[in-house]
C-alpha cells in the first residue's frame, strides 16, 4: 500500500493503527521518559545515568532469549560480539549490526536481545560492532571502527555479497557512511541492508519539522542534537562524512527501512529512502503506524516488534537469494 508524503495524516481505518498496547506504551513513555531525557545534562554524570537507564530498559523490555550464544571479539581495532540463535549452524552469510543511540549511549551488549532475535528470525549469525563512544571518542572513531569491522569480516572469508548491514538510529548514519567509503575506496558493497529508525540528518532539522506535527515519545530533537554534538563537536557540519549524500554512491545494496509513525526520525527515513532511489538503488520504506523509535527492540512492550523482524528476515532472504540489482524504489506503510 502506497503512502502519501504526510504519513502522520494517514487515515487509521484505511492503513491500520498500532495495537492498543503500542499506543499505551507510547503514551506512558511520553509522560515519563521524555521529560527525563530532555532534562538530563550532557555532563559525564548525565551520560553515565543515560547509559544505565537505556541498558536497564533494553534488558527489561527486550531480554536475550534463552540459549543464545554470545562470543566476545577483540582483534586489533575490531571489537564486538558474535550473537547466534540456539541451534544455529555455520554458513556463508552473516549480518553486521551497528547499534544506535546518538553515538554516545548504547553498546553491543545493550542490543544483544535485538540481535539475538534478528539471528533467530533470519537463521544467520550476527556480528555487532562495539564501536568507541563519544564523548570519550569523537568523530571519526565510530565510523573508523565500523569500517574496520566490515573489512575484518571480508578477511574472515565472508564475501561482500553475503554480508548484510543492519543497524538502528545512529547506526543508520554509520551504515550510509560505510557505503560511501566503500564506493570511494573500491571496496565491494554488501549484499543487503536493513535499517531500523535510521538517523541521517545530524542537525536534526528534519526531526524538528516532524515534531511540529507529532512529538516523539522518547526525546526531543533539541535534546537528541545535544547528544550527537558530543560526537561531532569541533567539526564543520557540512563535512562530507557528516552531511552524507548517498546519491553520490554506486552499487548500493537493496535496502529495507523501517520507521515508527510516532517518532521524529520518520523524516530521516524518507530522506534516506529518497537518496537511495536517487542513486539508482532499490529501497523499501515501511512506516509502522503509532510505533516508537526502534520498536523492534522492545517485544515485551510492542506486539508488532516480532512482525517487523519477520518482515526484515523475509527481505534479507529475498535480497541475498536474488542478487541482481533492480533499479526501482518502493515505499509502503505496513500494518
Amino acid at each position: 500500500m502506497t503512502s502519501t508524503t504526510n504519513d502522520h495524516y494517514l487515515p487509521r481505518g484505511a492503513f491500520g493503527a498500532g495495537s492498543r498496547r503500542t499506543r499505551l506504551a507510547a503514551l506512558m513513555t511520553r509522560l515519563t521518559l521524555r521529560p527525563m531525557t530532555n532534562l538530563l545534562p550532557t555532563s559525564r554524570s548525565g551520560i553515565e545515568f543515560s547509559r544505565r537507564l537505556v541498558a536497564t530498559s533494553m534488558n527489561l523490555f527486550g531480554p536475550v532469549p534463552k540459549g543464545t550464544r554470545v562470543d566476545i571479539v577483540g582483534d586489533g581495532p575490531v571489537r564486538g560480539e558474535w550473537v547466534r540463535a540456539p541451534g544455529l549452524t555455520p554458513g556463508p552469510r552473516v549480518i553486521l549490526y551497528i547499534h544506535g543511540s546518538a553515538y554516545v549511549i548504547c553498546s553491543a551488549r545493550t542490543h544483544r536481545g535485538l540481535t539475538a532475535r534478528l539471528s533467530s528470525a533470519t537463521g544467520l549469525p550476527v556480528f555487532t560492532v562495539d564501536y568507541r563512544l563519544a564523548p570519550e571518542h569523537p568523530f571519526p572513531a565510530a565510523a573508523d571502527d565500523l569500517e574496520s569491522a566490515y573489512r575484518w569480516l571480508l578477511g574472515q572469508g565472508y564475501t561482500a555479497a553475503n554480508i548484510v548491514i543492519a543497524g538502528d538510529s545512529a547506526g543508520g548514519h554509520l551504515a550510509a557512511d560505510l557505503l560511501i567509503e566503500n564506493d570511494r575506496t573500491g571496496t565491494p558493497q554488501p549484499g543487503a541492508m536493513v535499517l531500523f529508525s535510521p538517523l541521517i540528518d545530524l542537525d536534526f532539522e528534519l526531526s524538528a519539522r516532524m515534531e511540529r506535527t507529532r512529538k516523539d515519545p522518547m526525546i526531543s530533537a533539541k535534546a537528541a542534537r545535544g547528544l550527537v554534538a558530543l560526537y561531532t563537536e569541533g567539526h564543520d557540519a557540512d563535512l562530507p562524512r557528516l552531511r552524507l549524500d548517498l546519491a553520490l554512491a554506486r552499487d548500493l545494496p537493496p535496502t529495507l527501512i523501517q520507521v515508527g509513525g510516532a517518532e521524529m526520525l520518520r523524516g530521516d527515513a524518507r530522506r534516506m529512502h529518497a537518496m537511495i532511489d536517487g542513486a539508482g538503488g532499490r529501497s523499501e520504506l515501511e512506516i509502522w503506524p503509532d510505533q516508537m523509535h526502534v520498536f523492534q527492540a522492545l517485544p515485551r512492550l510492542i506486539p508488532e516488534a516480532g512482525h517487523a523482524l519477520e518482515h526484515a528476515a523475509e527481505f534479507i532472504a529475498h535480497a541475498l537469494d536474488n542478487p541482481v540489482v533492480q533499479h526501482d524504489s518502493k515505499e509502503k506503510v505496513s500494518r
